[in-house]
């Protein structure tokens, strides 16, 4: 037998499997924006009205020390949101690993920099991820109803988590100018979003910390 005919025979196998693992990650990111892309709103004035807006952290800095512009973005859209009244409280939920690194306490800051009253508010300590976010929004926060504050390829995953944890959820992206290497963000969102039907459907993740239950207070408007 030619010797090239095993290879031949691998190389279609894998051919095979390559292209299977393709139509598996495009399908499941078509699944995820099919799901989600209806409640979705890029205008904040008809941004659905809810009780709680979740406002996901960021760094406040980029890598080469200026401001980072998606975290400009989520601020401006909260604070507008407010004053608004398309939400009646803000739940500030980020990572807060250290005591040199912590994103609630800086979007706080901002925040009533723009006259955001601080009983409008709430910090979430263990924002660690989106699943966390969310996770502990329900269980710890007592959500029910939100408005997820992010960019707008970040809220399909987001929306589709919240769907899975039984939140009624709808997005409002924060308006954004054009920003160098967003696409390296998206690319990776594409990756994440499989990694999510992962975590919800195959090894059933779980939030990295709860604790006890916090119900938000939502103070009356002036």
């Amino acid at each position: 037998m030619p010797l090239w005919k095993p290879f031949k025979a691998v190389l279609m196998v894998l051919g095979a499997v390559l292209l299977m693992a393709v139509l598996m990650f495009v399908g499941a990111n078509a699944w995820v924006l099919a799901k989600t892309s209806a409640r979705i709103e890029h205008d904040l004035p008809i941004c659905t009205a809810q009780p709680v807006g979740i406002v996901f952290g960021t760094s406040h800095w980029t890598r080469a020390g200026s401001r980072n512009p998606h975290f400009e973005a989520r601020m401006s859209a909260a604070s507008r949101l407010i004053r608004m009244r398309r939400v009646q409280h803000l739940l500030l939920s980020g990572d807060n690993r250290t005591r040199f690194y912590n994103e609630p306490v800086t979007m706080w800051r901002d925040l009533r920099a723009r006259q955001v009253r601080d009983v409008d508010m709430t910090l979430d300590y263990a924002g660690f991820s989106t699943f966390d976010t969310l996770s502990r929004a329900r269980d710890v926060f007592g959500a029910q109803r939100v408005l997820l504050v992010t960019q707008s390829w970040h809220l399909p995953r987001a929306l589709f988590i919240a769907d899975a944890l039984g939140l009624e959820a709808t997005g409002c992206a924060a308006p954004a100018q054009p920003v160098a290497g967003v696409w390296r963000l998206q690319a990776r969102e594409w990756v994440a979003r499989v990694a999510t039907l992962g975590d919800l459907y195959v090894w059933g993740r779980r939030p990295y910390f709860l604790g006890p239950l916090e119900p938000l207070e939502i103070a009356p408007r002036a």
